[in-house]
């Protein structure tokens, strides 16, 4: 393993990284001068913004037939989100869920999860299945809107709470100009290009370096590497006492990173599924079932230290 593989990667999860920071901070800009409420703009710009890095790793793996790359970077960040994130966020301070968070959103990212599982037992996410996935995605999004649009209605009371916790968490998002807003959309899909251009030349480089196989690495470095935007997302969430904002944001992201990006990159290239890789699906199936212990409102410091451990040995699993 050369040195300049380990700097190739490291410098493609940076600019992967900023550069979804980039767009979420341009889209928020533009949503916000479009009028666009603050809860919708948390489930549309900054869901589908915090997912960038993984679609452009995943892109740019698919483009060069990295298919096990592609299938590790999804499910490693998934895990990574709800065993690193949600654990070590639990960890700090227990984390508040919303009923609407536990009642259906989780059961909508297990869903979801089972649905690309049933997809994967003839062994590939065929490129028909990328599309059926990218449909559901339009559908989800649709739905989440018009129930957001629905308690805004119907909920005036409900409505101003979720009113000022999307402003207090968007609040970090500088409102910029028409013209720098854009800029930054720009600028963040050039860094986004150039990131997922290293980092998937770096990982593969080492994957065949130290004899592991890019579903390993998919895990270990790019599902990690970028998950770093939601964990950073859920922290100042965690800052802001807005815990709910930064637990809903993981179960939207791993919601969008099956739809979104197992979608887009199927499609373009059908994925192929080995046995071996049921295990990891298991596993993530696992983490998130851990989520339902949230049935009272919120998860406490113990199951945080628990998904940390567990993440740990999962990871350690993978090494040996």
């Amino acid at each position: 393993m050369e040195a300049f593989d380990v700097i190739s990667v490291i410098l493609g999860l940076s600019a992967l990284c900023i550069g979804g920071y980039f767009i979420v901070t341009g889209g928020v800009s533009l949503a916000k001068k479009l009028r666009i409420s603050s809860m919708i703009i948390g489930l549309t710009v900054v869901a589908y913004g915090t997912s960038t890095p993984e679609l452009a790793a995943a892109i740019l793996a698919a483009f060069n037939s990295h298919t096990e790359l592609i299938f590790g970077n999804i499910i490693g960040s998934n895990i990574s989100n709800v065993g690193m994130v949600i654990g070590v966020s639990a960890i700090f301070a227990p984390l508040l869920m919303s009923k609407v968070t536990i009642n259906k959103w989780i059961p909508i990212m297990i869903g979801v999860s089972l649905l690309v599982i049933g997809m994967s037992y003839d062994g590939e996410i065929s490129q028909i299945d990328g599309l059926i996935l990218i449909a559901a995605l339009i559908t989800f999004t649709i739905y989440t809107i018009k129930t957001v649009n629905k308690q805004r209605t119907t909920e005036n009371k409900s409505t101003d709470n979720e009113s000022v916790e999307g402003e207090l968490f968007l609040s970090r998002y500088r409102i910029q100009t028409y013209p720098k807003a854009l800029g930054l959309v720009g600028f963040g899909i050039v860094l986004l290009f150039l990131g997922g251009h290293f980092t998937v030349d770096g990982a593969v480089a080492i994957a065949e370096s130290v004899g592991l196989s890019q579903l390993v690495i998919g895990v270990v470095i790019v599902g990690i590497g970028t998950s770093l935007p939601e964990l950073i997302t859920s922290v100042i969430a965690i800052t802001k006492k807005q815990t709910d904002i930064g637990v809903g944001n993981i179960v939207g992201s791993n919601i969008y990173n099956i739809l979104l990006i197992f979608g887009v990159a199927s499609a373009m290239v059908g994925i192929p599924i080995s046995e071996d890789a049921f295990s990891n699906y298991y596993i993530m199936i696992a983490f998130s079932l851990v989520l339902f212990i949230g049935f009272r409102g919120y998860i406490p410091r113990p199951i945080g230290i628990g998904l940390a451990i567990a993440f740990v040995i999962y990871l350690g699993s993978l090494l040996v």
